[in-house]
């Protein structure tokens, strides 16, 4: 293998001759002069055998002494000759093979441009050579001196030692000499070797781009800097990018994460409102406003008024509490909500010995219901204007039912309700033959039908509800004329009675 590495060494040296001497023996042939014209005087003749001459004598520099156009002009001798000499042969001190060519003559006047012109192509033709042979030799150098360094590679494996098996097989035979292989004298030979080849590489390589820049054409600038910069600016844009919405996500979720925040904390106020309820023992429901309006005599000036006005109803359910003090007559109005150019929108209305009635839109409906023995009593009405569909309820239990009350008739706004009171127009002009004697809670009015099971569960004291629209609130119930509010709680007083 170090025998190789040596052969390899000595052929590189052998190809970087070869090139040298193809660049150095590039012949160029001096033309022979032509015949000056007979009328040419003597100072004209010798200007042109100058000017034929000059041209010879400056590419003949290329090959040294060996590479003369011809012999040199006799004194005396004329100027040029009709009959040109035959070209002298060049030769070169390498041994390479020359390339044929020949230097245009300049002797007359009017061919002289078109002679510079083929010298100048000639010359270009051979620069373009001498380029493609150097890029040639340059491919051809790498290459070599990437098995040089595959070779020197192996070489350093082989002088760090063979290994344990093969150093015990036996003694080794070198190819190249008849000493053993492991011969001190004969290392140190090829240590020495291996040493020169890798300066002569190292120096093949620090001339090698000189020579590549001198002979090929000037490289354009570099684009990577520019490509860099531009990439670095999108790869920052897109970063912004994503820490902006990064930042937008971050606020977003701060905002999302604080209304949580409220809708738990609402959550945990009712809870605890909730464990605060149990923890009293009460079984019962207790209302936030327990309260009662009494109404003691039968008068046209004592009455309740609801302080809130209702939306536009196509559906309501209105539940309350009644006991009754008219001594078997009968009980009078409960409620009334009366609007403008319509006293009767809603009434519930009990008057002498006739059943009781629900009114809508002076629409009348007769109700199963008896409130006559003086006790509490739960009393729920559920109206739809789509045909006219109602119920009525008595203690939680489904007393009657019917339909075409008013139907397809929307119950208007902005009316005025009144507790105890039957209205003839719009908040007044009370009968005192109408009016309710007797007391009223948990008055509650929603805009929608209850189910028979939260009717139930609001009688039996087991599922409260307060309404939508009107709740049963101490600062919304405003009594006049001498009626009464009192705290009371009507489902204690209900189990105490179911007791």
């Amino acid at each position: 293998m170090k025998f190789l590495a040596v052969l390899l060494a000595a052929g590189m040296l052998a190809f970087l001759g070869a090139v040298i001497c193809i660049i150095a023996s590039v012949p160029l042939a001096a033309s022979p002069a032509r015949a000056l014209p007979g009328g040419a005087d003597n100072a004209s003749a010798a200007s042109g055998a100058a000017a034929s001459q000059g041209p010879q004598r400056s590419l003949s520099a290329l090959h040294g002494a060996g590479g003369s156009a011809g012999p040199p002009a006799l004194p005396g001798a004329p100027a040029a000759s009709a009959h040109p000499l035959p070209p002298v042969p060049l030769f070169s001190r390498f041994l390479c093979t020359p390339l044929a060519a020949a230097c245009p003559s300049g002797a007359e006047q009017g061919d002289a441009a078109p002679s510079e012109r083929e010298e100048l192509l000639l010359l270009q033709s051979t620069a373009e050579q001498l380029r493609q042979t150097a890029l040639q030799q340059e491919a051809r150098i790498r290459a070599d001196q990437d098995t040089i360094r595959e070779l020197t590679g192996k070489l350093g494996r082989c002088e760090s030692g063979l290994p344990r098996g093969l150093q015990d097989a036996g003694p080794r035979r070198d190819t190249m000499a008849d000493g053993p292989w492991d011969s001190p004298a004969l290392i140190l030979e090829l240590e020495d070797a291996v040493r020169a080849l890798r300066d002569r590489i190292d120096r093949i390589e620090q001339e090698l781009p000189a020579r590549v820049n001198f002979s090929a054409a000037p490289a354009p600038a570099p684009v990577v800097p520019t490509a860099l910069h531009s990439e670095m600016d999108e790869l920052e844009g897109q970063l912004l990018a994503k820490v902006l919405a990064l930042e937008k996500e971050r606020v977003a979720l701060g905002h999302s994460s604080q209304q949580q925040r409220q809708e738990v904390a609402k959550e945990l106020d009712a809870l605890q409102d909730r464990v605060a309820e149990l923890e009293r023992g009460s079984s019962a429901y207790s209302p936030p406003d327990a309260f009662k309006l009494s109404i003691p005599i039968r008068n046209n000036y004592m009455y309740a008024r609801v302080r809130k006005a209702l939306p536009e109803l196509y559906a309501f359910s209105v539940c309350m509490w009644l006991r009754s003090r008219s001594g078997g007559t009968g009980q009078g109005t409960p409620f009334s909500y009366s609007v403008p150019g319509q006293a009767n929108e809603i009434v519930l209305l009990e008057a002498g010995h006739d059943p009781m009635e629900l009114l809508i839109n002076d629409k009348v409906a007769q109700l199963p219901l008896s409130l006559k023995d003086n006790g509490w009593h739960h009393i729920c009405l559920s109206w739809t204007t789509r045909d006219g569909l109602w119920s009525a309820y008595q203690d939680g239990e489904l007393q009657g039912s019917g339909e075409n009350l008013a139907a397809w008739h929307p119950i208007k706004p902005h009316g005025i309700l009144i507790l105890g009171q039957e209205q003839d127009t719009l908040g007044g002009r009370f009968d005192a033959t109408q009016a309710f004697v007797g007391d009223i809670a948990q008055f509650n009015l929603w805009d929608h039908i209850l189910t028979p099971a939260q009717v139930l569960g609001i009688a039996n004291c087991t599922g409260p509800l307060l309404g939508n629209v009107i709740p049963w609130e101490d600062k919304l119930v405003e009594a006049f004329g001498g009626a009464t509010k009192a705290a009371f709680d009507v489902c204690k007083g209900w189990a105490r009675a179911k007791a």
